[in-house]
């Protein structure tokens, strides 16, 4: 048996290329960016109003003049209007372009305008004001977002105004998600007294889906030869296999035997941790990675987001973003020699730190408790007492 920071070192070792696609920027959101994203001109394209009111050339008004002849008004998207001299404007709405012939915007607050004129009514106006350059923002061919970081609404964005109609995003691996044992039951179905649903493949599934993961899902039977038949079949079509059961000590968890006689290398069998200890992780020869996890709910979806996640990011050359410390709000005791994950409520104490506040459950086969809780806190398993004010890592789901 390893421990905890053990089954991290050796998970990171088994990094991939997925390589890179080109998919359709509306479609990229969650994805990482494998190239960088140029302006296609400069940002804003032009001079643009940032104020409605009229456009005039500061030097009449540094000269003197208050009163203005309106040559025209202008909206956003039109065609920029000249004025022929000094003594002219323009009304000009906010997004308009300028055109050259003008170089100050004047909002209508500070205006009157009536029978065809304007009348500016305050004696001091900056050159240029309620402007937004040429350029200002981002020049022609400059990056406006940068290779290796998650698509997010704003890069979306980004992207329709530079017209990057298609982005470069690293390959997501192919992930399909296996349960196994004959006590399941489709989600359709009425189950026995000695039955329960299918669900930790669909609470995996759902995980996955947030971050842009479409995972496929599989349930096999405790039955060996199909389990060999489905698993060969599995190794030979997807990049990672998450299974979900078959892995502990009992007569009829046949997966690890399966594995092995499918030349899947066996790099650890069982973590120093609570939940998830019989948690198995190996490799196939063909480059296939294998997180087989126990099928407690709460041991499966923990051992999810604390080994497959970070792996995943790692792939994908993110940090991982979602583990961070929070304080224990009150004594917790667990008395074994065991990485022991506790389910926690996250919240903000009146000064500002993030507090975790324990929700135990009734062990790992207790789902329903992951309704009321945000996190996992990892506490030591150096130490069986852990009192309030204490600070851990926690792993926010």
């Amino acid at each position: 048996m390893i421990t905890v920071e053990q089954a991290d070192r050796i998970i990171l070792t088994e990094l991939r290329d997925y390589g890179t696609e080109l998919v359709p920027f509306e479609e990229a959101l969650g994805r990482v960016l494998a190239q960088n994203i140029v302006a296609d001109r400069d940002l804003p394209p032009f001079n643009r109003a940032t104020m409605d009111g009229i456009a005039i050339g500061f030097e009449a008004f540094s000269n003197g003049l208050r009163t203005f002849e309106i040559e025209g008004t202008q909206a956003a998207g039109d065609t920029p209007l000249d004025i022929q001299n000094g003594t002219e404007c323009i009304e000009i709405m906010t997004g308009a372009a300028l055109s050259s012939t003008v170089d100050t915007v004047i909002r209508y607050e500070d205006v009157e305008i009536a029978g065809g004129k304007a009348v500016v009514t305050v004696n001091s106006i900056s050159k240029g004001q309620n402007i937004h350059l040429k350029g200002k923002d981002k020049k022609q061919d400059d990056v406006v977002a940068s290779a290796g970081q998650k698509v997010t609404p704003a890069i979306v964005g980004l992207a329709a105004s530079v017209g990057a109609l298609e982005l470069l995003v690293k390959k997501l691996p192919k992930v399909l998600i296996i349960s196994s044992g004959d006590e399941l039951v489709d989600v359709s179905d009425t189950p026995a007294d000695y039955q329960i649903r299918r669900s930790n493949s669909y609470t995996v599934k759902a995980a996955l889906s947030r971050i842009g993961l479409q995972a496929d899902i599989l349930h096999v039977p405790d039955n060996p030869v199909i389990i060999k038949q489905q698993l060969l079949y599995s190794l030979q079509s997807y990049d990672v296999l998450l299974l979900s059961g078959g892995v502990s000590m009992g007569k009829f968890d046949y997966i690890p035997k399966a594995l092995a006689e499918l030349e899947v290398t066996q790099l650890f069998h069982k973590v120093q941790q609570r939940p998830g200890k019989p948690f198995w992780f190996g490799t196939h020869a063909d480059g296939a990675l294998v997180f087989a996890f126990p099928g407690n709910p709460v041991a499966t979806f923990m051992c999810m987001r604390r080994y497959f996640l970070p792996w995943l990011n790692a792939v994908l050359g993110l940090p991982n973003v979602k583990s961070f410390y929070a304080i224990l709000s009150q004594d917790i005791s667990f008395l074994q020699p065991l990485t022991y994950f506790l389910q926690v409520k996250l919240s903000f104490s009146e000064d500002g730190r993030m507090l975790a506040i324990p929700l135990e459950g009734n062990g790992s086969g207790d789902f329903a408790n992951l309704a009321d809780t945000d996190a996992f806190m990892e506490l030591p398993a150096e130490k069986n007492n852990f009192k309030a004010g204490e600070v851990f890592r926690v792993w926010q789901f």
